[in-house]
């Protein structure tokens, strides 16, 4: 799984896991809905400053984001 691939799925995940929409991840990240979806689909390479802010939306460090990611790089 390439890194993009992996923080997304990482994202879906742990959103689906507390039961939140895109639109209210969105909310409590203080990012757009487009933004999350772009996101989950790996249409957007997030930066450290939307990495930081969905941590907080999804109330987990950023490194939690991160897992998997390390496996396929090279």
């Amino acid at each position: 799984m390439e890194p993009l691939e992996a923080f997304a799925a990482n994202v879906r995940r742990l959103r689906k896991a507390q039961n939140l929409t895109q639109e209210r991840l969105a909310e409590l990240s203080d990012l757009h809905m487009t933004d999350i979806a772009r996101i989950e689909t790996q249409g957007r390479d997030p930066g450290v400053k939307v990495v930081v802010k969905l941590a907080r939306g999804l109330q987990c460090e950023p490194s939690a984001l991160f897992e998997g990611c390390l496996d396929c790089a090279d």
